[in-house]
């Protein structure tokens, strides 16, 4: 096993005050991922793939597959849902009736139905779905162990010295890096808070920025930077007569570095919009999931190595009260919002499919779409009004992805009629991150570890599904 720089645990004072440094999650959104200590980071080796990058819309709250990608018309009425399954360009591929884009190029996409893990609660099921392992906590608004991003920004933070590795449009509910520290927690234009707090009716967050794009936000921060510089100076000569044996000079080259990565070209070409031609924008849609996905291809162009953002909507008050996936009867009508959610949907993600195979990314680029877990298949009506609604379901889900050099145009694992549970090739969610990893080339049984000192794999178990590879 290779050298792997481990966490101690709890700091004491003196380390505490050397992490210090600039943050730019801290000039961003008021969370405080620490840049520079991510980039001290570099003895620590890795064999990690240096061309593959992943794309996460993550579908906060919970997308249902059976108004998605695993439709079940002959199943009683009471599971099936209003809508019908349409035939795709691979012969044997059926997916929703509201995705006609999507199906004119199933050549290009997979979809694994039959993953599965055992929590049933929001960012219970997010930090089992993207850790790889269930929380203590019922409903952590913090993961307790690192999140797929985090550990890839760990593994791979001696690659790129200009632009972040890791970028989100905000914080997940129940994500974050744990005991690797918030030096490895995503860098965030304009992260909200909100959205690691339970709410479900917030407003989307972009990953474009406000207003005026990405650049105007990485402006913002510098700014906020400009505003902090002489409280910065005052902290600086404070830890300087604590600390004599060197190390904080060694800090001011890496906050140098952080500085030139904040207003390197490369960081703020790739969040500038204004670069893409019109008739690209057209392709994508002015839509947040548009704008986002085309800044997402920009971006891992770039040498960004994981984007993921939430694929917040707002709903019609005939459709729901809520901005996220979370489609109970009290929260949404399910058709409704679907209906609404799916046309965007089939705009905006084949344009980033057709993007990356015609820019030859279809190799080294993975979208993934998914969320923490289904929806149940018995529709619910718990709603004063009666209307239909499904609830949370860790039983079955369904998976979609396209390219990062897997083999699409198949379907891998299927449910049972009703869409209850998995009948051919049960899966672990595990299994979908240890592929992940084995693309990025990370060691999934390489060890960190916790704040308690206890050596933790990166994966406990599951193995990459051997169908896509």
């Amino acid at each position: 096993m290779q050298h792997q720089r481990i966490c101690p645990g709890p700091l004491d004072r003196r380390s505490f005050l050397t992490i210090g440094g600039l943050s730019l999650g801290a000039l961003t959104s008021g969370i405080s991922p620490n840049l520079s200590q991510l980039l001290a980071n570099e003895e620590v080796s890795s064999t990690a793939n240096k061309d593959f990058s992943v794309i996460l819309l993550w579908a906060n709250g919970g997308p249902s597959h059976l108004e998605t990608f695993d439709l079940k018309p002959e199943a009683p009425a009471e599971y099936r849902g209003e809508f019908n399954p349409i035939p795709t360009n691979v012969p044997g591929i059926e997916i929703c009736e509201l995705l006609p884009n999507l199906a004119k190029m199933a050549d290009k996409f997979s979809i694994v139905r039959s993953l599965h893990h055992n929590r049933n609660e929001h960012s219970g099921g997010t930090c089992r779905f993207l850790s790889g392992y269930s929380p203590i906590a019922a409903n952590p608004s913090d993961a307790e162990c690192p999140e797929l991003g985090s550990v890839v920004a760990n593994q791979l933070e001696s690659q790129q010295k200009d632009i972040p590795l890791f970028v989100a449009n905000t914080k997940f509910y129940g994500g974050g890096p744990a005991y690797l520290g918030a030096a490895y927690a995503p860098f965030m234009p304009t992260a909200n808070p909100i959205t690691s707090s339970g709410d479900n009716s917030y407003d989307p967050v972009p990953l474009f920025g406000a207003k005026g794009g990405g650049l105007q936000a990485q402006q913002d921060a510098l700014a906020e930077l400009k505003k902090r510089d002489s409280l910065l100076k005052t902290f600086d000569n404070f830890r300087r007569e604590l600390d004599r044996t060197g190390s904080m000079k060694s800090l001011d080259k890496l906050n140098e570095r952080a500085m030139a990565m904040l207003t390197s070209p490369r960081t703020a070409d790739a969040f500038n919009l204004s670069k893409e031609r019109q008739e690209v924008h057209d392709r994508y849609g002015a839509t947040n999931w548009g704008k986002s996905l085309l800044l997402a291809r920009r971006l891992v162009e770039s040498g960004v190595r994981f984007v993921q953002m939430q694929a917040t909507f707002r709903l019609s008050k005939e459709a729901g009260r809520t901005s996220n996936w979370d489609d109970h009867s009290v929260n949404t009508h399910t058709f409704k919002a679907y209906r609404e959610r799916m046309p965007v949907f089939d705009v905006a993600v084949p344009a980033l499919i057709e993007d990356l195979y015609a820019r030859g990314m279809d190799k080294k680029v993975l979208f993934v779409f998914c969320g923490e877990f289904g929806r149940t298949p018995l529709i619910r009506h718990q709603d004063k009004s009666k209307r239909p609604g499904r609830d949370h379901w860790s039983k079955a889900m369904s998976i979609f992805l396209a390219g990062g050099g897997l083999k699409m145009g198949q379907v891998v694992g299927a449910t049972n009629p009703r869409g209850e549970h998995p009948i051919e090739r049960t899966m672990d969610s595990n299994c979908l991150l240890a592929t992940i990893y084995r693309q990025f080339g990370i060691n999934t049984k390489q060890l960190y570890y916790d704040n308690s000192g206890r050596p933790v794999p990166i994966l406990a178990d599951g193995e990459p599904i051997a169908e896509l590879l």
